[in-house]
């Protein structure tokens, strides 16, 4: 009997898929937070004084104690346009791996809102912050007259300006690919009031928890590495009692409402004269004679 040699057809030979490595994750050396008081972490209060925030728990997060630099720039009462001029080339100059920017309620509630300006501020913060190497994190806001009652003309006022801010957000965004952008009005327990601190303006402890576990997620969609959640119980910061509260209402809280309703006057008498003139259009008021 005569062997006979069997060569495979080479066309229907099966050849081993090669399977993709997957790319190492980032790590996060220096973590850098620009823009207003929720950035400083008001809030959220230590107990032997100062704020913590939703920075130094990201920071906490990233990696073991003391591997990850954290720089907050961020100054309370901060607009979009102070975080855009004074802190943003600080930022850019420091060479940070990841950059949070968190900047233009405070420009909500001043009567010379500006949407086209803060999105030129947004534009020109992002691109300064890209080229400088960082990945950014913007927040996106939510509609904060859910959490901060308000009379309707000035609830009405308040709606429009944080829709438009989050316009002038997503254009600024839509020319700078790769940034990423936590939307508030998204986040889970972000409505709760739990999640927000007495004066109903800055996030609770609970809050900044929040906060810092989205932009967590965040950075591992994006490839960065993430040593582990950060946790929602409450830890390590103060207590807040009832005479907190009531020592905030008296020495900051009213001072804080005549500050605003002087600035806010004239967005105000114009809500009203909008709403009645809306109401006017629906047959519900008879115009005056």
């Amino acid at each position: 009997m005569t062997a006979i040699d069997i060569v495979p057809d080479p066309s229907t030979s099966a050849s081993p898929t090669p399977v993709p490595t997957p790319s190492p994750a980032r790590t996060v050396r220096h973590l850098v937070a620009v823009g207003d008081s929720t950035a400083v972490g008001i809030g959220d209060p230590l107990p032997g004084g100062g704020w913590r925030g939703f920075p130094a728990l990201l920071c906490d997060a990233l990696g073991d104690p003391g591997a990850v630099r954290l720089t907050t720039l961020a100054r309370s009462g901060a607009r979009m346009a102070d975080t855009r001029h004074a802190q943003v080339p600080a930022a850019a100059a420091l060479g940070a791996d990841v950059v949070v920017l968190c900047a233009g309620m405070n420009d909500t509630l001043r009567s010379d809102f500006d949407a086209a300006a803060i999105g030129r501020d947004y534009a020109e913060s992002l691109a300064v912050l890209r080229r400088s190497g960082a990945h950014v994190i913007v927040l996106r806001y939510h509609d904060h007259t859910r959490v901060f009652r308000l009379p309707a003309p000035l609830r009405r006022a308040l709606q429009g300006r944080i829709a438009a801010l989050n316009a002038a957000l997503d254009e600024a965004v839509a020319g700078a690919p790769g940034v990423g952008v936590l939307d508030l009005a998204l986040l889970p327990g972000g409505y709760e009031p739990e999640s927000w601190s007495v004066d109903r303006l800055h996030p609770s402890e609970r809050g900044h928890r929040l906060l810092a576990r989205g932009l967590g997620e965040l950075l591992v969609a994006a490839g960065w590495e993430m040593g582990r959640p950060v946790a929602l119980e409450c830890a390590g910061g103060r207590v807040v009692t009832a005479w907190h509260r009531g020592a905030w209402i008296v020495g900051q809280g009213l001072p804080w409402l005549v500050r605003r309703s002087r600035d806010l006057g004239p967005v105000i008498a114009r809500g009203l004269v909008e709403g009645l003139r809306a109401g006017q259009a629906d047959g519900r008021t008879s115009p005056v004679s």
